[in-house]
């Protein structure tokens, strides 16, 4: 049996993305910064706490540089610590006021606060997945387990990042990301990589260690194979990709999707156009 593995845009093997949250005042100069490096990130708002960000702020430093805005809950309450229908108020109000506000749609979130990291109330994790399903969020990022797996996530409502910009480990592991070489992974693991960074903007201000954004900025950006994206992006093209339909034995595939998708088959890289159904060579 053949093995195949996702491919990121370009025929790529890893992909890097950042997550920061409440719309602090310090996100207009982390934009900045970032946009400045061609760094992709995904800022996570409030609407009815930490309004700090006017919405020409968030559209002229955000949206029109490329980054994504998601939810925050409007009132930044973790969900693990409130009954169903509060968390369903909390995430649907802040989700349909962004989107009047911004005139797009909006389908990503990040869990305020504690998250999903304990539960009270009667809480369970299985009920807030299903309610944010059942509110088209398609993805929402988790904490507390910062790691160098490098692994896209098996469960989109529970995004582990790989790390806060203040671990210590995390210029370890920006080093072990990029030295990955595709050429010399053996054949079954040669799965695709992504180092996902998350923060608050406050914290470079409060600690005032903005040149660790620029060390992480300089040290992550400009590498040929690495694909820069946003959380939506990465959700988005992965499950495009998921959606190849394969004949029985695998030598036939059809793309029923609007993306240009990319993916390896034992070493040989495979570009499929929208649309197209393309015949896998068997050697």
């Amino acid at each position: 049996m053949k093995y195949r593995f996702l491919r990121f845009p370009e025929g790529k093997l890893k992909a890097f993305t950042m997550s920061y949250d409440d719309g602090c005042r310090g996100d207009l100069r982390l934009s900045d910064t970032l946009t400045k490096f061609g760094l992709k990130c995904t800022f996570n708002l409030n609407t009815k706490v930490n309004q700090s960000l006017s919405t020409e702020e968030i559209k002229e430093h955000f949206l029109s540089k490329g980054h994504e805005i998601a939810v925050h809950g409007a009132e930044h309450n973790a969900p693990g610590a409130l009954r169903p229908i509060d968390g369903i108020r909390d995430v649907l109000e802040c989700r349909l006021e962004l989107e009047k506000q911004f005139g797009i749609i909006i389908r990503g979130m990040a869990y305020p606060d504690t998250g999903i990291t304990c539960f009270s109330n009667n809480a369970q994790y299985a009920v807030i997945k299903k309610y944010l399903e059942d509110l088209d969020i398609a993805y929402s990022r988790t904490l507390g387990n910062d790691n160098n797996s490098f692994m896209l996530p098996e469960d989109w409502h529970a995004w582990m990042p790989s790390a806060h910009h203040n671990n210590p480990h995390l210029m370890e592991y920006i080093d072990e990301f990029l030295n990955i070489d595709a050429k010399k992974l053996y054949t079954a693991g040669r799965y695709p990589r992504l180092l996902y960074i998350w923060g608050h903007s406050f914290e470079f201000e409060r600690e005032n260690n903005w040149e660790l954004l620029d060390e992480i900025c300089e040290k992550i950006s400009g590498k040929e194979d690495i694909w820069y994206a946003t959380n939506i992006e990465i959700y988005n093209y992965v499950n495009a990709y998921n959606s190849l339909v394969f004949s029985a034995d695998g030598t036939i595939v059809y793309n029923p999707t609007l993306v240009k998708l990319w993916f390896d088959i034992d070493h040989r890289e495979y570009t499929i156009n929208p649309g197209e159904t393309l015949v896998i060579e068997n050697k």
